[in-house]
């Protein structure tokens, strides 16, 4: 298409080239008709003479054309000849595969066939051999098989009490040395004196003649004293002195106070005794104040809530074991917080609960239940922080202890009533409770022998090795430390030792 319109174009520019000559040859008179005759033959010759090379040209360049055509038709023949090839490879290993693996499947087919028969005969065999073992062992399946778990369990038992003897020796050593580098720490920073202190309410009287005058015409000056304080006023044979009793530690104070002020000033009657009770009653209030803010003070512990700053106070008049409470709370906040700085626990919650840890006892003759949980309920309603709450309550266990802080509260509380002369009992008291604890010891199945030793702080067992293994000696030591937790008070830890003996014996002849 391209060369005929070229042909075309070329022509079309010649008639035009001689219309134009024509036309200007005629405007000038330059040329005749026959001039523009053989003018126009001339053109139109040329033109046909270039028409016909042109048209050779468009001959040549679609034969190069064609060529060119053909050249690419047979390349892609090629090419789909050799994709062809490649397809038909493919196919026929594609085929010899799928027979490669209908073989093998046939082969696994005979395989699992063979292997199902095997099974069965092993099977077999194996319940010929089970019934030819029962037969000859006597022993059932079941009664073979619980045997041999018996024995295993015999065996992991043994296995596991060696181990727990090994884990709990090693922890226990790491734990004794790092426990008592903390402690001999705190204990050396505390400077603390050794008091043992015992509320004894007797009023000396300069003369016996004074007790005509206690007792008053009729009695009527004792029954005032008794009436106004709340106590009970003992006059004995016991000479130049008189007992006051009281289960309340600061009426008890009151007392006393207000005799002494009585015998002093000698004017004693019953007018006299209820305004000289009523003075008295209102100093042992402020003195209660001034030992509250002094325990305060002296443990380091600021803000606390006037209730507590009370009851803190009252503790000077309270004992536990002839250890007076407010110097206990003060001594066993010291110790808390040095602790809780060796542990990097917080040492400001620490004080506070054990500052704060005995204060039930302060009003647990007036309320029911153990001192702790009545001091944690206190402290709640003042306002202190659940760890503190938490550890008041649970350094006895009622409660489980959530914190670090309610540990050392414990340990601290342990600490300062388990030093050597902080606390005394009476003999009676020391007799009933080594009878208790060689009774609890006694109370279980494979005991031999109990022996309560070290002041009640261990007690020894004595087991039967043919009725108390390894294992349940390690049983029977926790069993009976949980049942001297639930049934005994006592001050500091008791050590439940177990000893299990085995004796070969033999005789020569």
């Amino acid at each position: 298409m391209q060369p005929l319109v070229l042909i075309l174009t070329v022509i079309g520019g010649l008639i035009i080239g001689a219309a134009i000559g024509v036309v200007v040859g005629r405007r000038y008179g330059l040329q005749s008709a026959a001039d523009a005759q053989r003018e126009a033959e001339l053109l139109l010759k040329e033109a046909e003479a270039e028409a016909q090379r042109i048209r050779l040209a468009a001959k040549e360049e679609a034969v190069r054309l064609r060529e060119q055509i053909e050249e690419d038709l047979q390349e892609q023949r090629r090419e789909l000849q050799r994709l062809d090839r490649h397809l038909q490879q493919r196919r026929e290993s594609l085929d010899r595969r799928q027979e490669h693996l209908e073989n093998r499947s046939r082969n696994l087919d005979r395989r699992e066939r063979a292997l199902e028969q095997r099974e069965r005969e092993i099977e077999a065999l194996v319940a010929r051999q089970q019934e030819e073992l029962e037969r000859i062992a006597g022993l059932s399946q079941e009664e073979a098989r619980a045997l041999v778990l018996e024995q295993a369990e015999r065996e992991a038992r043994q296995d596991m009490a060696r181990l727990i003897r090994q884990v709990e020796a090693e922890a226990r050593e790491i734990a004794d040395q790092r426990a008592r580098e903390i402690i001999v720490t705190a204990i050396q920073r505390l400077a603390t004196d050794v008091t043992n202190d015992a509320v004894v309410s007797i009023v000396e009287l300069p003369s016996d003649d004074m007790k005509g005058r206690i007792i008053g015409r009729g009695g009527r000056n004792i029954r005032a004293i008794e009436n106004a304080t709340g106590v009970d006023i003992v006059v004995d044979d016991t000479p130049e002195a008189i007992v006051i009793s009281s289960f309340d530690p600061v009426r008890r104070e009151v007392a006393r106070l207000a005799l002494e002020k009585l015998i002093a000033d000698g004017r004693i009657h019953p007018a006299r005794i209820e305004k000289v009770v009523q003075e008295t009653r209102k100093e042992v209030e402020r003195m209660i104040r001034e030992f509250g803010e002094q325990a305060a003070y002296e443990a380091g512990v600021r803000g606390l809530h006037p209730d507590l700053i009370r009851l803190l106070g009252q503790l000077k008049f309270r004992t536990s074991y002839g250890q007076n409470q407010w110097h206990h709370a003060i001594e066993a906040a010291r110790i808390a917080g040095m602790l809780a700085a060796e542990l990097g626990a917080n040492v400001d919650l620490a004080k506070r609960a054990a500052l704060l840890h005995d204060i039930g006892k302060a009003v647990s003759h007036e309320v029911e239940g153990p001192h702790a949980l009545i001091g944690a309920e206190i402290a709640r309603r003042c306002g202190m922080h659940e760890i503190v709450v938490n550890a008041i309550a649970s350094h006895h266990h009622e409660e489980e202890q959530r914190s670090v802080e309610a540990v050392i509260v414990e340990v601290a509380d342990a600490i300062s009533g388990a030093r050597p002369g902080a606390r005394r009992e009476s003999l009676e008291s020391y007799i009933k409770r080594i009878t208790a604890l060689e009774e609890i010891a006694r109370g279980f199945d494979g005991v031999e022998e109990v022996y309560a030793i070290q002041a009640g702080r261990e007690v020894r067992i004595i087991v039967k090795p043919d009725e108390v293994d390894d294992l349940a000696a390690i049983e029977l030591s926790r069993s009976i430390a949980r049942k001297i937790e639930e049934g005994l008070e006592y001050p500091g830890q008791i050590k439940v030792t177990v000893i299990r003996e085995t004796r070969a014996v033999d005789y020569a002849k």
